[in-house]
């Protein structure tokens, strides 16, 4: 909200209709006209002036309780709110206007003599008392908002932000390292009101905590490079917290060489949040999944390639905690934004970091299968064969068609019958494609793989992937668009790819 539509339009408009009733009533019994108003006489205002004074009193004492209960409803809720509230400029600039404009009227209260009547300070106090009146509306409406929990996140983060941004353009390394607490403080703040939040339920202030802390952690990345050497070092007013107390000595050395510390506090504050929503609010799941994404791309930005493979570890880490808690549609969601990253990597170049979290997908979706969890298994199946699509169209991606014909290698001995069935339906779709690519090598490879597969398997898999006419899944998805679906290109290999397999179904 602009400042003119929150300050100068309420006070312009209570002031003019205040004053022009005053003046309308003051006219119609006088014939002296409004000049005549100024005229004070000092028998007759000795005993007004100190009503003046007690009268702004007042106002600054229903002000201060006011906003005193509102800031400590808040501060129940959220921590830190008092200090912010003291700290911001408007708040502080309005106490203080009241407060002189009291010392002003008691002072003037005793300047009233026989013989002299102070006539400008008596219109200065009568100004000062009207604009204490009439600004006390907006003050209330921008206390409240200043209060809203949306503005406390958006100022803690821009807090957060600022600080970060004076420690790591100065020269001074002693205020560097003096700023790495206040930085750390915000992170944790943030995380503390994503907690209490999503206690209470509250889905929206949860989602804009957390994408506070993705916003902060983009905002750091860019002015990362020009930070002192002595910021990247974890310094005595962050070494004793717990996070970094509980970890192997060498880890914290780690952190600080590949100087990583204020992304891992972010993203460690980000699988808190993910463990204490799993169950209680999964939609915050998914965001933190998503912003964990935008941090990884932002790093791969910047060419921070120890950030990116920190984000992979926290991806799998976000991984491991939904599959312990056996929540497929979480997992449905959370490979999505892991198959997106991956898919940035392929795009930048990054082979061998895709490379990595391809092998990851694989050990997940087989560790799922051994959970019964079959859909997520198939899921890795289809993400991964979307990613050796995309790789082959930018460099070629036959080590991640290795790794995609391995999935299934350790569990046929296991459960031969059934569940399977998905894997090879995702690779039959990447071998059409292939096929369509004009690359006969690589589908003919899968094929191959595929030999020892029943006839009645085989028949089966073609007949469910030619039923499957529409891209739209018929629920609603994230994803938005059906697995199995091929274009009608791709969908016209179908018989070369089988006719690879005349002799098993035959």
């Amino acid at each position: 909200m602009s400042s003119r539509r929150l300050w100068l339009w309420p006070i312009v408009l209570l002031a003019a209709v205040s004053l022009t009733l005053f003046a309308g009533f003051y006219l119609a019994d006088s014939d002296h006209g409004v000049g005549g108003y100024f005229h004070f006489q000092s028998d007759m205002i000795t005993d007004a002036l100190p009503s003046l004074a007690a009268m702004i009193a007042a106002v600054l004492g229903i002000v201060i309780t006011v906003v005193s209960i509102i800031v400590q409803l808040s501060s129940e809720r959220y921590t830190g709110v008092a200090q912010m509230f003291l700290r911001d400029k408007v708040n502080v600039a309005v106490m203080a206007y009241f407060v002189v404009a009291c010392v002003c009227g008691v002072w003037l209260s005793m300047a009233v003599k026989s013989t002299f009547v102070p006539q400008v300070a008596i219109v200065a106090m009568l100004v000062f008392t009207t604009l204490g009146l009439v600004v006390m509306l907006p003050y209330f409406a921008y206390v409240f908002r200043f209060l809203e929990p949306s503005s406390i996140v958006a100022r803690i983060r821009e807090q957060a932000v600022d600080t970060v941004e004076a420690a790591v353009t100065t020269a001074d390394a002693a205020r560097a390292v003096a700023s790495q607490g206040e930085v750390l403080a915000a992170m944790e703040e943030l995380t503390d009101i994503t907690s209490n939040s999503i206690s209470g339920k509250d889905k929206i202030i949860a989602s804009r905590a957390v994408d506070a802390l993705k916003d902060f952690v983009v905002g750091y990345l860019t002015h990362k490079a020009s930070a002192p050497t002595a910021w990247f070092a974890i310094g005595p007013t962050i070494r004793d917290n717990p996070d970094f107390v509980a970890m192997d000595p060498e880890s914290l050395r780690d952190l600080e060489t590949r100087r990583t510390w204020v992304e891992w506090k972010a993203l460690r504050q980000y699988l808190g949040i993910y463990n204490e929503a799993q169950g209680a609010m999964p939609d915050i799941n998914y965001l933190v999944a998503i912003d964990t994404r935008y941090v990884g791309e932002a790093a791969a930005a910047k060419g921070d390639r120890e950030v990116v493979r920190l984000v992979f570890r926290f991806m799998n880490s976000y991984l491991r905690a939904t599959i312990n808690a056996k929540a497929v549609r979480t997992a449905y969601n959370v490979l999505n934004q892991y198959r997106l990253l991956v898919e940035a990597m392929i795009k930048r170049g990054e082979d061998e970091i895709a490379l990595e979290a391809v092998g990851h997908m694989i050990y997940y979706g087989r560790t799922s299968y051994d959970l019964q969890l079959g859909f997520i298994t198939e899921t890795v199946a289809y993400d991964v064969g979307a990613l050796c699509e995309l790789a082959h169209s930018h460099r070629g991606g036959e080590q991640l068609l290795g790794q995609f014909l391995e999935l299934d290698q350790p569990l046929r001995a296991k459960r031969q019958e059934g569940g399977l069935i998905g894997i090879r339906k995702a690779q039959v779709k990447l071998a059409c494609f292939y096929l369509a690519a004009g690359a006969e090598p690589l589908a003919q490879r899968i094929a191959d793989d595929m030999r020892g597969e029943p006839a009645d398997r085989l028949k089966a898999i073609r007949e469910q992937l030619e039923r499957v006419e529409s891209k739209d899944f018929w629920e609603i998805i994230d994803r938005g668009r059906n697995f199995e679906f091929m274009p009608a290109g791709q969908r016209r290999q179908m018989s070369t790819f089988f006719g690879y397999l005349a002799d098993n179904v035959a």
